[in-house]
C-alpha cells in the first residue's frame, strides 16, 4: 500500500498460520467459529464472522463443547456436549503443550500466533549470535518454547501464577527443560521500568497486551493509556543491535497501521523493516480468511 503523500509505503500483510496439524478452523458464521483442537471440536464466540456458515447444523451439532458467553465481557462458561477430558496434548512443529477450556472462551493456545512463531525461529537461527528474549504478556509460554528452541535465552513474564504454571509444564511436554527459560509472575510495565533501573539489555521483545487486565497487585492494564509507556520503556531495555520486535493486539480499536507506526518510531534509531498486517485463520470449509488479530513486527536487516 502506498501513500499519496510522499511518506514510505506502509507494507500491510495477511499471515497465516499453515503449518498446523493438530488444529483446524472447520467453519465459521453467525458470531461463531467451529474449531478442531486435536481430536476434538469446539464452538467459541467470534463477533467478526457475521456471514452464514459454510457446514450443516448437523456438522456443527457434533462439536463437543460450546462456549456460551456471560454478561459480562469475556464472561460465560463452556457447555460439555460430548465427552470431554479436563484437558489434552497438542503439538505444532514438535512444540507439545497443554489445551484446556478455561473460565474464559480461552483454551491456552492461539493458533493464528504460530505465524510468529515460524517467523521469530528464523530471526533467531539466522541472527548467529546469542539472543536474549525478552516475551511480555508470555501466556501459556508457546513463543517462549519457540524461541528457547531456536536458541535464545528467554525471559517469559506474564501477570497470572496459572499461565506460568501452565507455561513450565509445556516447557516440560515439550522435552525443553534444559533450555534457559526465566519464568516471572510480575505486572509488565512495572518489571520492564525496573529493568530499565538494573540496565537489563535484550535483543528481541514479543509483546501480546491485552485490552485489559491486571497485574498480581492488582495493578489495571489499559492498552490506549499504557501502551506508549510500555514502548518508551522496552526501547530503553534493547542492546545496541536489536534483532526483532513483535507486537500484537486482540480486540482493540485500532488497525494495524496504528501498530505499524508505533512501532516504526520506537525502532527509528536502528537500521530495520517493520512490517504490519493482520493474522488470520483460513476455513477448511469454505477458504474463507478470518481476521483474529492485528499485529506489526520490526526486524534488522542482517
Amino acid at each position: 500500500m502506498t501513500s499519496s503523500s510522499g511518506h514510505k509505503p506502509v507494507n500491510v500483510t495477511l499471515c497465516a498460520a499453515e503449518g498446523w496439524r493438530d488444529y483446524a478452523l472447520l467453519d465459521s458464521g453467525n458470531g461463531q467459529k467451529l474449531e478442531r483442537f486435536g481430536q476434538y471440536t469446539l464452538i467459541r464466540p467470534e463477533p467478526e464472522a457475521f456471514w452464514s456458515p459454510a457446514l450443516s447444523k448437523n456438522d456443527w451439532n457434533r462439536a463437543s463443547a460450546v462456549f456460551e458467553p456471560g454478561s459480562e465481557t469475556h464472561g460465560g462458561h463452556w457447555k460439555i456436549l460430548t465427552q470431554l477430558p479436563a484437558r489434552w496434548m497438542m503439538e505444532y512443529k514438535g512444540i507439545k503443550f497443554w489445551v484446556q477450556p478455561s473460565a474464559s472462551r480461552h483454551v491456552g493456545v492461539f493458533p493464528e500466533q504460530a505465524s510468529h512463531w515460524d517467523w521469530l525461529d528464523q530471526q533467531i537461527r539466522q541472527a548467529g549470535r546469542p539472543i536474549k528474549v525478552l516475551n511480555l504478556f508470555g501466556y501459556t509460554g508457546l513463543a517462549s518454547l519457540a524461541a528457547a528452541r531456536a536458541g535464545a535465552q528467554v525471559t517469559h513474564l506474564d501477570a497470572a501464577p496459572r499461565a506460568i504454571q501452565w507455561g513450565r509444564e509445556n516447557q516440560s511436554a515439550s522435552g525443553l527443560d534444559e533450555k534457559p527459560i526465566r519464568w516471572i509472575k510480575d505486572d509488565a510495565l512495572k518489571f520492564v521500568k525496573r529493568e530499565v533501573r538494573r540496565d537489563s539489555r535484550y535483543d528481541a521483545i514479543i509483546l501480546d497486551p491485552p485490552k485489559f487486565g491486571r497485574g498480581p497487585q492488582g495493578e489495571v492494564w489499559e492498552f490506549y493509556d499504557l501502551i506508549s509507556s510500555l514502548l518508551s520503556s522496552c526501547k530503553q531495555i534493547l542492546t545496541g543491535s536489536p534483532l526483532f520486535i513483535i507486537i500484537t493486539a486482540y480486540a482493540v480499536k485500532a488497525s494495524s497501521i496504528t501498530l505499524y507506526n508505533a512501532i516504526s518510531e520506537m525502532m527509528q534509531s536502528w537500521k530495520g523493516m517493520t512490517e504490519s498486517g493482520e493474522l488470520v485463520l483460513e476455513e477448511e470449509s469454505a477458504g474463507r480468511l478470518l481476521s483474529t488479530a492485528i499485529y506489526a513486527r520490526w526486524f534488522a536487516k542482517l
